[in-house]
């Protein structure tokens, strides 16, 4: 229900969900009455799937009208869905624009990703205020496609001012959900410690497969919590069916997990397995989470090695590369992160993530912007 004589944002992006919902959280606590919030994103977290994206399903809990478009991109891998892929990009800059004229917002915010691209592009078009977003440590494809469109460019790190013009910059740090923000260190470990192991909704095959082969061994010493994504659900539930009561007892498995229910799993976890993705690094600086990551080697610029290295940097990660992970490494680097937790997290509890106050910098722009 629109809030009558409010102003109207829009925020977009693709695989932003997080840093999206702290923005929102912070909008609504500020003047409730004040905004009518929108969301415009992808259609599918997977492309080819019928697998509706956490956007999609979060953002109408919050009050927030959320809008799918079909946007295309184009893809690193060719496959099957390669063609249809770049075939949606004029029809995604096509719905942006009938999405814009219908809500007429005062502000565009865009957290990048292909489906922000369009939405970007048909808003500076229409002379709507652009603010976008940089989570990585390095630059995605679609900020930097969209730098030249915005009034004002946000960056969660200092390293990102490499890739964009200097002059619109400021650094804000990467929104975190309130929910995580409010996280303390742990003073102890669990008994057996937990070992949470995230990969999103989309999940990870390569380190699924090294998962697969190494749990046994891994809960034969811990607790694992393990967020598999939607792609290997049900092969690790079926591997589950085959453990011992003893180890299946141990295993906690889920194909994704509604971010604003997130916060339960950090708040157990001693030790964090993920990818290097910007708003997985930013959780658990925020949580002061020790960790294993193991960054996707093709990612673009890099990104995911850099954010990797900025969590190495502040003290809370060891970085596996993924061309040397094996079950054995893997293994090898829960033992190490375990045998000097206390000292790791001594190390951190003190240290204030520049990420914490991430969401409030970002809305006192976009208050700025609209006047």
């Amino acid at each position: 229900m629109n809030k009558i004589g409010a102003r109207r944002i829009v925020l977009t992006g693709g695989h932003a969900a997080t840093p999206a919902v702290a923005v929102v959280e912070e909008l609504l606590r500020r003047e409730p009455k004040r905004w009518n919030i929108y969301w415009i994103g992808a259609k599918q977290a997977i492309e080819g799937r019928e697998f509706p994206t956490l956007e999609s399903e979060v953002f109408p809990k919050l009050g927030v009208k959320s809008s799918a478009i079909a946007a295309g991109r184009i893809q690193r891998r060719f496959s099957l869905w390669t063609i249809p892929a770049i075939l949606k990009i004029p029809l995604g800059f096509g719905h942006a624009l009938i999405l814009l004229t219908r809500i007429k917002p005062k502000i565009i915010l865009s957290f990048g990703g292909y489906a922000a691209w369009p939405v970007v592009l048909a808003g500076w078009l229409m002379r709507i205020p652009v603010i976008i977003h940089e989570q990585t440590a390095a630059a995605g494809r679609a900020n930097r496609a969209s730098s030249f469109f915005a009034k004002k460019i946000c960056l969660a790190r200092p390293e990102s001012l490499n890739y964009f013009p200097k002059g619109k910059c400021v650094v804000t740090g990467n929104p975190v959900m309130t929910q995580v923000a409010e996280i303390s260190p742990k003073t102890q470990k669990g008994h057996p410690p937990v070992v949470f192991i995230t990969l999103g909704s989309r999940g990870s095959q390569r380190i699924n497969e090294v998962v697969r082969r190494a749990l046994e061994k891994l809960l034969s010493g811990f607790r694992v919590i393990h967020l598999a994504g939607l792609l290997d659900k049900n092969k690790f539930k079926e591997i589950k069916s085959k453990l011992s009561k003893e180890l299946a007892d141990r295993y906690e498995l889920y194909d994704r997990v509604d971010p604003l229910q997130i916060d339960n799993l950090y708040r157990e976890a001693d030790i964090v397995i993920a990818r290097a993705g910007a708003n997985t690094v930013s959780e658990i600086m925020a949580t002061c989470r020790p960790s294993v990551l193991i960054p996707i080697p093709w990612s673009y610029l890099n990104e995911q090695m850099e954010n990797a290295l900025a969590a190495q940097k502040f003290g809370i990660a060891e970085v596996l590369p993924e061309d040397r992970l094996t079950p054995e490494s893997l293994l090898g680097a829960v033992e190490r992160t375990n045998s000097k937790w206390e000292s790791i997290v001594r190390r951190v509890a003190s240290k204030v993530s520049p990420d914490k106050e991430a969401a409030k910098k970002l809305v006192d722009l976009v208050e700025e912007t609209v006047g």
